[in-house]
């Protein structure tokens, strides 16, 4: 028998919704700095911000996961497989 705590079927523990939303956040960020400096943009140009708010969420967590987040209001569901961040 083991000591650790167990937690019903499907839901996780915090630190594994903690650690699934800081992995989020970081694909999030890396999408967008990919989005930013994209070739095609002229090397005298302003530079543009990225538009891009949702994202497929990383494929180390089950769906179950970014459920729960969704659930407790940190990130949305954008539809098809994807998910932004709730605050933005």
């Amino acid at each position: 028998m083991s000591d650790a705590p167990t937690t019903p079927p499907g839901s996780a523990s915090p630190e594994e919704l903690r650690n699934a939303m800081k992995a989020f956040k970081k694909r999030l960020k890396l999408s967008r700095l990919d989005d930013e400096s994209s070739l095609g943009r002229g090397p005298l140009s302003g530079g543009k911000s990225s538009g891009l708010v949702a994202i497929t969420p990383p494929s180390q967590y089950p769906r179950a996961v970014w459920d729960e987040l969704v659930a407790a209001g940190r990130l949305k569901y954008a539809g098809q497989g994807m998910y932004q961040l709730a605050d933005g």
